[in-house]
């Protein structure tokens, strides 16, 4: 492999040694193998391309302070994708078997886990595709599963700190009966014309509820946080994507002494929070310095510091993630190497 500069990476891929794919067909999963093949034979017509017949997922592997990597929730990633492809009528990955593709990219691709202390980790993208060849509208029978493993940098380069978001009531990302709370390909192609044009101000949006636009929905492709006194709120919508890093927050704020409250979140409750954030695998939290109404001429300000508990909160997840407090909720599978 090439030398590669650890505090140099960014959000970005980087082309490891290999990739882990398992095909399946007739009813069976092959068992997963590496390969050095980066590229798909894929028809033209499968399913995929036609129809969006596709789902995937994002995680992270950790070279902690003791010097052992460990995978965050894997469990939890490989049951979400398994809900994704029952709402796209795929056939769903067993669990198992994502566990041992997981560990399989790991293994084959060591020299790509990033050493403590350079913030960087082990990115997991794994891909779940139908490849049935079909023009007549309906799903495949015939898939195709990979797990790309690439390094990443950390998200904030520097210190953690605060982004802007604007409100976005142009576009919806995903209905309420839709497909928003799976985790699949047209959920963010479908937000593009929203998230780039933020991009390009310098700023990232807020996506409101497609039936009314009152009520938050997601930050871009994120979940929303909010600090209101002592309490943590959180969309809760059936056209959000049920987060894991959501989760993991939410089990260690009700920790901190904090009142967890998911429910619909009307966007003038912004004005009653101290601190509000996305949150999700890339940055773990991203914490918002204002939201702009630019429509209504309001701006919500939360300082252009990350707040007390946002800051608190993040820190004591990095502190799981990276072997530096003790994992009792049993997040993190050790790796043997």
């Amino acid at each position: 492999m090439k030398e590669i500069d650890w505090s140099k990476l960014g959000f970005h891929y980087t082309e490891p040694d290999y990739i882990v794919r398992a095909g399946y067909h007739d009813g069976v999963w092959e068992e997963p193998y590496a390969t050095k093949d980066k590229f798909l034979h894929l028809h033209v017509s499968a399913t995929c391309l036609q129809y969006g017949q596709e789902a995937f997922e994002g995680l992270k592997a950790f070279r902690g302070v003791d010097g052992k990597i460990r995978i965050f929730r894997w469990r939890d990633n490989a049951r979400r994708m398994a809900q994704s492809a029952k709402g796209l009528f795929m056939a769903p990955v067993p669990e198992e078997l994502f566990g041992k593709a997981i560990r399989l990219a790991l293994e084959k691709n060591m020299d790509f886990v990033p050493p403590y202390g350079t913030g960087a980790t082990l990115y997991f993208r794994p891909l779940l595709i139908g490849t049935t060849p079909r023009l007549g509208v309906g799903p495949g029978r015939d898939f195709e599963f990979i797990v790309i493993p690439s390094p990443i940098g950390p998200y904030y380069p520097g210190k953690f700190h605060c982004t802007t978001f604007i409100v976005n009531r142009y576009v919806d990302r995903a209905a309420p009966y839709g497909t928003g709370q799976f985790k699949v390909g047209g959920n963010y192609a479908s937000s593009f014309r929203a998230t780039e044009a933020a991009h390009a101000m310098g700023c990232d949006c807020i996506f409101l509820d497609a039936k009314q636009h009152k009520f938050i929905d997601e930050c871009s492709a994120a979940n929303f946080i909010g600090i209101k006194g002592n309490e943590y709120l959180t969309p809760k919508s059936s056209a959000i994507l049920p987060s894991i890093t959501n989760d993991s927050l939410m089990i260690l704020a009700r920790e901190m002494g904090l009142k967890v409250t998911r429910r619909r979140i009307r966007l003038e409750e912004l004005a009653d929070m101290s601190e509000a954030a996305a949150c999700g695998t890339a940055a773990v939290i991203s914490p918002m310095n204002k939201v702009v109404d630019t429509e209504k001429g309001i701006t919500y300000s939360f300082g252009d510091e990350p707040g007390p508990v946002l800051s608190r909160l993040y820190h004591a997840l990095k502190d799981i993630q990276y072997g530096r407090a003790e994992d009792k909720h049993h997040w993190c599978e050790i790796v043997d190497q």
